[in-house]
């Protein structure tokens, strides 16, 4: 039987992907109020798309709504598809110490802990019924990165979806600098006609930029309920369905 931290290491090293990525898809919504750095899969598309192929272009992942629970020990938690291999790189996880997180301080001294092994620092902290999220900026104030800390024992790491997957600076998959094409308001409107399209009553806030990203808080009356990301160089769409039930924010 693997421990919990383990079976953290081993999820999040299915991701660190040393060439394509082959993302499994595994049907269904999480019902749990304990989604962790472990649930990392990824569902069907709308298309009914088996699993992401190598040579799908960025557009295509506008069809995937989430990544959610079933993430098994270094595998998917389902047959139908297979994360490629891959190596767990010390800078995406933190492993915590086994003593459950329940309030935003605790968080950020969490998120702090991991920031310090880039050099980095930590800005605004969420809450979320799900999990803890955290931005990380550079020494000159610039959002670096994004960070899930796990409620049930403080495992900390580079949040799943567009902060290891696009992040050009600290992200899986390094591109140096990738060519920006989207600009923040470009960015700002196709995320808002993404939601549009899906018949959402959901606003977008402004788009913060990230390396090779953009992330946007999705509101309902002007409140936060949860947060998307545009790809910066092919306008892809990436929905943060991870997270549950936004709960409270901690500014830096």
């Amino acid at each position: 039987m693997h421990s919990r931290s383990g079976r953290t290491a081993a999820a999040l090293a299915a991701l660190a992907l040393a060439g394509t990525l082959a993302a499994g898809c595994a049907a269904g919504d999480s019902t749990s109020n304990g989604a962790s750095l472990r649930q990392a899969a990824a569902r069907t598309s709308p298309s009914d798309s088996d699993c992401w192929r190598s040579g799908m272009s960025g557009d295509d992942w506008d069809d995937w709504d989430s990544w959610g629970p079933g993430m098994g020990p270094g595998m998917m938690g389902r047959d139908d598809c297979s994360w490629g291999p891959g190596m767990m790189a010390g800078q995406y996880w933190l492993p915590g110490d086994g003593t459950p997180v329940r309030t935003l301080d605790r968080a950020r001294q969490r998120a702090d802990a991991f920031a310090d092994r880039l050099g980095l620092s930590v800005g605004e902290v969420m809450r979320f019924s799900k999990n803890f999220y955290a931005e990380l900026q550079t020494p000159g104030g610039k959002p670096a990165t994004e960070i899930l800390v796990d409620p049930a024992d403080g495992d900390t790491g580079i949040e799943y979806g567009p902060a290891m997957m696009w992040n050009t600076d600290y992200g899986m998959h390094h591109r140096g600098q990738a060519k920006v094409r989207v600009s923040p308001d470009q960015a700002q409107d196709r995320a808002q006609k993404w939601l549009r399209d899906r018949d959402s009553d959901l606003t977008v806030g402004a788009a913060e930029a990230y390396p090779g990203y953009y992330t946007l808080h999705t509101l309902r009356s002007g409140k936060v309920t949860g947060m998307l990301s545009v790809n910066a160089s092919t306008g892809a769409i990436w929905d943060h369905t991870w997270h549950g039930r936004y709960i409270a924010t901690s500014e830096n």
